[in-house]
């Protein structure tokens, strides 16, 4: 049961981080990889703050800060340099490594007996619990705000938009600070839970937040009423649990990338059989209801 409950509260954590690649990705269609590079960004922020006397507050919210500034380097590089998005992401990710190993120091920094913020009488599920519906919930209204509505437009149509007067290139900026400070944010809380930063911890982010949101939208897009942003925090929690009974099984920790991979192509295969039912059947309806009826001849 313990085991379970540490699954749900990585996945927790991991659903801010979640969040933000939701940004990125889903709304602006920006596959940002310097995602890796926040997530560690965020452990080596923290890292830094607690070892200097920081309270952990603070260092979260430093992590928040360093993160955006991330995501501005990114949106400028592709939108003042004009440098695509994938290749920014990269350079920035890079950038990131460095700057991670320079505030570190070393490769890996054990935060075991700081003050951090699961180091309390409470409980770290309820903790996580917190954290993360206090960034769903100011998401979702934001995504209603205009700001918000124009994020999203960008991402659906930006010469509509662009058409309108409204200038993309800083609503891309913003969407990308926003991002990237979530992701930061999180590793700085996934740094204090699991008691330690690592320079490697956040190798994979960007793909762990494509494959969360692919199985949330492919497996719990049939509950009517529930946000998108619901949806993959599902997905972030059932993925968790999908690579925790995968290593359970007898799969070795070194396979991990290789269960990713299974996993994401799995789901986006049942997504897609789902999609090609409901073509089928919808098909099949309209050929039915649009059909003549045959006279009959004596």
């Amino acid at each position: 049961m313990d085991a379970i409950t540490a699954v749900i509260t990585q996945g927790l954590i991991l659903g801010i981080m979640v969040l933000g690649v939701y940004i990125s990705y889903k709304i602006l269609d920006f596959p940002d990889m310097s995602a890796d590079g926040s997530f560690t960004l965020g452990g080596a922020i923290i890292a830094l703050s607690l070892k200097s006397g920081l309270s952990c507050i603070t260092g979260s919210v430093l992590a928040l800060m360093a993160g955006l500034l991330a995501g501005l380097l990114t949106g400028i590089l592709h939108v003042k340099v004009k440098i695509s998005n994938l290749l920014s992401g990269i350079l920035v990710m890079g950038i990131l490594y460095s700057i991670n190993l320079r505030i570190m120091g070393r490769a890996n920094i054990p935060l075991f007996n700081e003050n951090h913020l699961f180091n309390t009488k409470f409980s770290p599920l309820i903790i996580a619990l917190i954290l993360l519906v206090v960034f769903k919930l100011s998401l979702d209204l934001f995504l209603k705000t205009g700001i918000g509505y124009t994020l999203k437009a960008v991402g659906d149509n930006p010469q509509m938009v662009k058409s309108l007067g409204i200038e993309i290139g800083k609503i891309k900026i913003l969407g990308l600070m926003l991002s990237n400070g979530l992701v930061c944010f999180s590793g700085s809380i996934m740094a204090q839970y699991q008691g330690f930063s690592d320079i490697s911890m956040g190798i994979g982010t960007l793909v762990l937040g494509i494959a969360s949101i692919i199985i949330g939208r492919a497996f719990v897009n049939k509950i009517k009423g529930l946000k998108e942003t619901s949806m993959i925090i599902v997905g972030t929690i059932i993925y968790q649990i999908t690579i925790y009974i995968a290593i359970n099984i007898g799969m070795a920790a070194t396979d991990l990338k290789m269960i990713t991979s299974f996993v994401i192509i799995l789901f986006l295969g049942i997504g897609q059989l789902k999609g090609n039912c409901k073509t089928n059947w919808l098909r099949g309806y309209l050929n039915v209801k649009n059909s003549k009826p045959i006279k009959e001849f004596s």
